[in-house]
C-alpha cells in the first residue's frame, strides 16, 4: 500500500466561512510542512516502523495541522482493489445474520479489512444490484447468501478479480467455495425431538420456497416422520422468514378445528417461531401444554421470550468468520481449491417443548 501526490482531499477548516473557500490538501503539502519528502509521509502512514518516533510526530503534526485525510478512492484505483469486503445477506433485520456480520466484521478487522453489508430483503433483483456495486467498488471480494441462481454472475466476478465464497449455503457450483450448516440434519433434529416428546401430529411452518435452507430443513423433517409410523407431518406456507410471516402462519394454525390442529410445531427460523408463539398466546393456546413450539438458529431472542423457545443452533458468527478466511485465501491465491466447510447443528432445548 503506497501513497502518492495524487493522495488529495478537499477540506474547509478555520479559513473557511459557510460554504466557501475550500482547499485540496496533498501529500505534497503535508511533506512540505514537515520538511520531510514524500516517501517518508508515505512509510508514516503505511510502514511506520521505518521512520523514527521524532519524524513520525513532525508528519503526523502536519496531517493534523493541515486536516489532511488520504483519498482511498485514489488508491484502490491504483491498487485495483480495495480493503472492503461486501457481504449480501437475506435480511439484516434477522438476529443471525447480524451475528453472521459480526464474525465477518471480525476476522476481516483482524486482517485490516472491513465489511460493506448489503441486504436482499430475499429478492433476486436486490441481490444483483449488491453485487453491481461491490463490482463497481471494486471490493476485494465477496461474501453472499444467495436468494436465486448467481453462479453466472459469480463468474464474471472471478473473471474480473474478485472472488466469492457462499455462506449460510453449500455451493451447487463445486468451483466457489461455501460455509454452511447441514441444515437436512438440522430440521431431523427438531421433528425428532417434538417426536421424542410426544408429538404424533407435526406442522412445518415453511418460508421463501426458493431459499434453499427452507426446503432442507423440511427435507430433514420429513425424514424424521418417515421413520415414526403414525406422525404425520402438514407445511403451513409462509412468503417471509420474518416475526410477522410466523404471526399469521400461527393465527391459520390456531383456526384449526380440533381434530386437524397440530400438536407440535417446527418453524423454519426463530423469527417465524416468535411470530407463532404470540398468535398462539392470543388464541389461548398453551405452549408447550397444547402445542409444542421448536425453531431455528438460536437466536438471542430465543431464551427471552415468554415461553423460552427451543431451537436448532447454527454457529452464526464462525460461518461469517470462516467466510472471510477462504476469501481472503482465494484473493491471495487464485488457484487455490475451492473449500466446502460444513457445520452440524445442535439442539437446544427449553420450555416451549417440555425442556
Amino acid at each position: 500500500m503506497t501513497v502518492s501526490p495524487g493522495d488529495a482531499v478537499t477540506v474547509c477548516g478555520d479559513r473557511c466561512e459557510g460554504k466557501a473557500s475550500r482547499v485540496t490538501v496533498s501529500v505534497k503539502d503535508v511533506a512540505a510542512r514537515a520538511g520531510v519528502s514524500i516517501g517518508t509521509v508515505s512509510n508514516v502512514l503505511n510502514n511506520p516502523d521505518k521512520v523514527s518516533a521524532a519524524t513520525a510526530r513532525r508528519v503526523r503534526n502536519a496531517i493534523e495541522s493541515l486536516g489532511y485525510v488520504r483519498n482511498d478512492a485514489a488508491r484502490q484505483l491504483r491498487a485495483g482493489r480495495s480493503r472492503a469486503i461486501g457481504l449480501v445477506v437475506l435480511d439484516v433485520s434477522n438476529p443471525f445474520f447480524a451475528e453472521m456480520a459480526r464474525g465477518a466484521e471480525d476476522q476481516a478487522a483482524r486482517a485490516g479489512f472491513s465489511v460493506i453489508v448489503g441486504n436482499s430483503s430475499e429478492q433476486e433483483d436486490r441481490e444483483l444490484a449488491h453485487l453491481d456495486l461491490f463490482d463497481e467498488q471494486r471490493v476485494h471480494g465477496v461474501l453472499v447468501t444467495p436468494v436465486g441462481q448467481i453462479d453466472e454472475r459469480l463468474h464474471r466476478l472471478r473473471e474480473r478479480g474478485i472472488p466469492a465464497v457462499l455462506v449460510d449455503r453449500l455451493s451447487t457450483d463445486t468451483s466457489f467455495s461455501s460455509v454452511s450448516v447441514d441444515d437436512v440434519m438440522g430440521g431431523r433434529l427438531a421433528v425428532e425431538h417434538l417426536i421424542e416428546q410426544g408429538a404424533h401430529r407435526v406442522a412445518y411452518v415453511s418460508g421463501p420456497p426458493q431459499l434453499r435452507q427452507v426446503r432442507e430443513r423440511l427435507e430433514g423433517a420429513m425424514s424424521a416422520v418417515t421413520s415414526h409410523p403414525g406422525v404425520t407431518l402438514q407445511v403451513v406456507e409462509s412468503d417471509a422468514l420474518t416475526l410477522a410471516a410466523g404471526h399469521v402462519a400461527g393465527e391459520r394454525i390456531a383456526r384449526m378445528g380440533p381434530d386437524a390442529r397440530p400438536d407440535a410445531v417446527f418453524a423454519a427460523n426463530d423469527l417465524v417461531a416468535i411470530g407463532v408463539l404470540q398468535a398462539l398466546a392470543a388464541a389461548r393456546i398453551r405452549v408447550p401444554q397444547d402445542m409444542m413450539l421448536i425453531g431455528y438458529d438460536d437466536i438471542d431472542f430465543a431464551r427471552s421470550t415468554v415461553v423460552p423457545l427451543s431451537s436448532v443452533r447454527q454457529p452464526a458468527a464462525e460461518i461469517g468468520a470462516s467466510g472471510v478466511r477462504i476469501l481472503l485465501e482465494q484473493a491471495a491465491n487464485p488457484d487455490v481449491s475451492p473449500r466446502h466447510v460444513v457445520y452440524e447443528p445442535s439442539l437446544v432445548r427449553r420450555a416451549s417443548t417440555g425442556g
